[in-house]
């Protein structure tokens, strides 16, 4: 008689697991563990791509904003599990080790009077430098002869430049990465504003046949409203900050910062009428014409884009700007040619309608509205208001 566990009456069966072989518990992981893949600290990984970054700024919106300007949105701060790109941001700064915030390595500068007397008083300087320069050839009106009068005028042209170069070199209008080319178009601009209309007015009827007449009044209340320009700027920049400092979500930030730039032009162009009138009627000149203002507006909004660190379409606008003046009496010269009549109708139609200020106040305000609608999309984003 056999017994039960007898292993030849007992049927097959498959043989025990052995001991050493794990049981098969990786089977049983919750989903989302095998969904996520990568670090089980994502932002830690954030933190070594933007490492240098992160050991620069001087607080989380310097952080916030360089994220941005490197794609980052509020929806993409989700990936790493944080709200908005604010808070991520603020994450990224405690991590840091406290001597990477050593204010002395730089941040945003406090309430300096002295600061703001010094940059105020540079920018007063062109303006002072047109205006003596204006008073000496008034006063001396019949007196020196036109030699003189013109060395006048360009050592007075020479200290105005020296004077402007000054005052953009620090201060509120200082432009961290320069202007490019930009002040080259703008030299074209200045002349054009006090020699191109007489030089449009010749080429149409026949000329040029000699040297034209200028009207230097555009250019001392250009001159003049550097100190307005420089003070609106400022003021933008203060706001915009303090409304980066307030904001949780990048596209409340933007929503905030369109209101500020629109009531810096506006309050630029508060300054600049009253400017561009008193100056005209101190020359005796023909009235505040369109030109005149639109070529401010155009100035002031290019210099506000460099200064935050975008130069270049402040350049294109100025550079279209030129384009188009030039143009003008390019093709009213090149309609003299036999069959090319048709070149000139454009001018002549636009010349009829506004007079030769026209081309000037298209040229400029074009570009002016162009360069604000760009200016408004640009200075919404956290990244153009970080400072160095």
């Amino acid at each position: 008689m056999t017994r039960p566990d007898d292993p030849a009456t007992t049927p097959a069966a498959a043989p025990e697991r052995p001991a050493e072989i794990p049981p098969r518990a990786s089977a049983r992981r919750p989903s989302g563990a095998l969904a996520r893949r990568g670090p089980a600290d994502p932002v830690k990984s954030l933190l070594h791509d933007h490492r240098d970054l992160c050991e620069r700024a001087v607080d989380p919106l310097e952080i916030a904003a360089g994220l941005e300007a490197h794609g980052l949105t509020d929806r993409t701060a989700a990936r790493y599990r944080h709200r908005d790109v604010f808070a991520l941001a603020e994450e990224l700064y405690a991590r840091m080790p406290p001597r990477a915030h050593d204010p002395a390595a730089g941040g945003p500068p406090g309430p300096d009077t002295d600061a703001r007397a010094a940059w105020t008083l540079l920018a007063l300087l062109p303006g002072a430098a047109c205006l003596a320069t204006a008073g000496v050839l008034r006063v001396t009106e019949g007196v020196l002869g036109d030699g003189t009068r013109a060395l006048v005028t360009v050592v007075g042209a020479l200290l105005a430049c020296l004077a402007l170069r000054a005052c953009l070199a620090r201060g509120p209008l200082r432009a961290p990465e320069g202007a490019g080319r930009a002040g080259m178009y703008a030299c074209w601009l200045l002349s054009y504003s006090v020699y191109g209309e007489e030089l449009l007015a010749q080429v149409m009827t026949g000329g040029p046949d000699g040297p034209w007449d200028g009207s230097p009044a555009p250019l001392l209340g250009l001159a003049a409203v550097i100190a307005p320009a420089a003070w609106c700027a400022h003021l933008f920049t203060v706001r915009a900050h303090r409304k980066l400092s307030g904001s949780r979500a990048l596209e409340e930030f933007g929503a905030g910062v369109r209101p500020l730039l629109l009531a810096a032009v506006s309050l630029f162009l508060a300054a600049l009428l009253p400017l561009l009138y008193v100056a005209d009627l101190g020359l005796g000149g023909g009235g505040v014409t369109v030109a005149a203002v639109a070529l401010g507006v155009l100035f002031f909004v290019a210099r506000l884009l460099a200064v935050h660190g975008l130069p270049e379409p402040g350049t294109v606008a100025l550079a279209a700007a030129c384009a188009v003046e030039a143009a003008a009496p390019a093709l009213v010269l090149a309609a003299r040619l036999p069959g090319l009549e048709p070149l000139a109708r454009p001018v002549d139609a636009l010349v009829s309608a506004g007079g030769t200020g026209a081309v000037s106040a298209l040229a400029c305000g074009g570009a002016a509205l162009g360069l604000l609608l760009h200016a408004a999309l640009a200075l919404s984003r956290a990244s153009a208001h970080t400072r160095p």
